[in-house]
């Protein structure tokens, strides 16, 4: 007959039991204590590591906050050589992006870079600083996705264009900002010849932002594709 194994409050109420258990488990503590050493050693140091981290990219972003204070400043005044490259001690927007890309204000200046390369016409700088950008706000990451449509529109990249307005038309869908997202994916498919991809994202609009500004405008170019394909 095999031997019943005691579990559970059993062996709480037993003393005899009970010990018992505690030899094994120092039994396995000796047998096992270099392998078990290790593991503990490894927790300890991610959790500290973890720890570390975060405390690391807190202090990066007090700093990055920090250095671009001036810069954004010089952002909205327009003053975009300045924002960028900095004055004298202060730290411009490239710098703050490049050094403190991992914190949230550093990776805040990259959007920043973005647009100012865009106002200033260079496609290529301010598709590679959007490109690295990425944020859970509603409106800014899908503005960076339009921005970026923008910058392979003018390059005259159209597909590209359509990808990245796509996606700023399916981020977060809302009233305020897919409307014009997708007047602006509407335009690329027309400049990549594709009538059909026009009218349904001008379709969009009607259909689902009858109350938005761009609501007529998308009515009135929808019905001029919709007369030139004969549908």
């Amino acid at each position: 007959m095999a031997k019943k194994e005691k579990s559970g409050i059993e062996i709480i109420e037993s003393a005899e039991v009970l010990q018992q258990e505690l030899g094994k488990a120092e039994s396995f503590f000796n047998q096992n204590k270099n392998i078990l050493y290790i593991i503990a050693g490894v927790v300890i140091a991610a959790v500290a590591g973890v720890l570390g981290y975060k405390y690391f990219i807190k202090q990066q972003n007090q700093e990055a906050q920090v250095s671009m204070y001036d810069s954004v400043y010089y952002f909205e005044s327009d003053s975009l050589e300045l924002a960028l490259n900095g004055t004298g001690g202060n730290a411009g927007l490239l710098e703050v992006a490049d050094s403190y890309g991992s914190s949230p204000a550093g990776n805040l200046a990259k959007f920043y870079v973005g647009v100012a390369y865009m106002k200033q016409g260079k496609f290529d700088e301010a598709i590679e600083y959007l490109s690295d950008f990425s944020a859970d706000d509603i409106v800014i990451q899908g503005r960076a996705y339009a921005l970026l449509g923008d910058a392979y529109l003018e390059k005259g990249d159209a597909q590209s264009a359509i990808s990245q307005y796509q996606k700023a038309v399916d981020y977060k869908s809302n009233k305020q900002m897919t409307p014009a997202y997708l007047m602006k994916l509407a335009t690329a498919y027309e400049v990549a010849g594709d009538k059909q991809g026009a009218i349904e994202a001008y379709g969009e609009v009607v259909d689902n932002y009858s109350t938005s500004t761009e609501y007529l405008a998308a009515t009135k170019y929808k019905a001029k594709l919709e007369g030139e394909a004969g549908n």
